[in-house]
């Protein structure tokens, strides 16, 4: 997915504004709770939607709502596939769009975090995609699991586009500075997942 707006919000009205919706909101989806979705950039995908939304490209209305959709439902996907077929996907082969060690770094990311992880766990690439999962293999009660769920995606969904239509709409040639933007958002999301591995191997070299 090509982040520079010019070229993304050109093809936004290319495609029609229907369409580009329903491509963010099927991207948000998929990362939110399907195995092949880890790869997608969620967090970059709702920040430069939020500034196009400010350059009349997206309606900010329509994205918003129907991203928030979009993750809690993906969440709730993760969560029945974990319950009812989480055993067996530790028992699956690696693949290119499989990789068991991402689903035990979610694990261990969920027993620190406990139920919180459902949220936090918004802000953490990869990590969010395989929580829901995780979540289904410990039974977490469904009622419990949603609440942090809705939670999760309502801070996650409104808190970054809000964010990127915000910039774009005070800021005078904000466009500019986005891609810099972008990367310090991808740098920071990825803090926790790599503080969480540097732990991890300095637990395994102590043994």
């Amino acid at each position: 997915m090509n982040f520079d707006a010019a070229h993304l919000g050109q093809w936004f009205k290319e495609i029609g504004p229907i369409t580009a919706h329903l491509v963010i909101w099927a991207i948000i989806f998929a990362e939110s709770g399907l195995l092949i979705g880890f790869f997608l950039p969620g967090d970059s995908l709702l920040f430069t939607a939020g500034f196009l939304a400010s350059q009349n490209i997206l309606s900010i209305q329509y994205l918003v709502l129907g991203c928030f959709v979009a993750a809690v439902l993906g969440d709730s996907v993760g969560y029945l596939t974990g319950n009812r077929f989480g055993r067996r996907l530790f028992q699956r082969e690696d693949s290119w769009l499989f990789h068991k060690k991402h689903l035990v770094s979610a694990q261990g990311f969920y027993k620190k975090y406990g139920k919180k992880a459902i949220v936090l766990a918004r802000f953490v690439p990869i990590v969010r995609t395989f929580a829901p999962i995780v979540a289904g293999i410990g039974a977490m009660h469904y009622r419990t699991f949603l609440s942090y769920n809705v939670i999760g995606g309502f801070i996650w969904t409104f808190g970054v586009t809000l964010l990127g239509y915000s910039l774009g709409a005070v800021i005078p040639d904000v466009d500019k500075y986005l891609l810099p933007i972008i990367l310090i958002i991808i740098v920071v999301s990825l803090l926790p997942s790599v503080f969480h591995i540097y732990q991890e191997r300095n637990k395994s070299s102590r043994h």
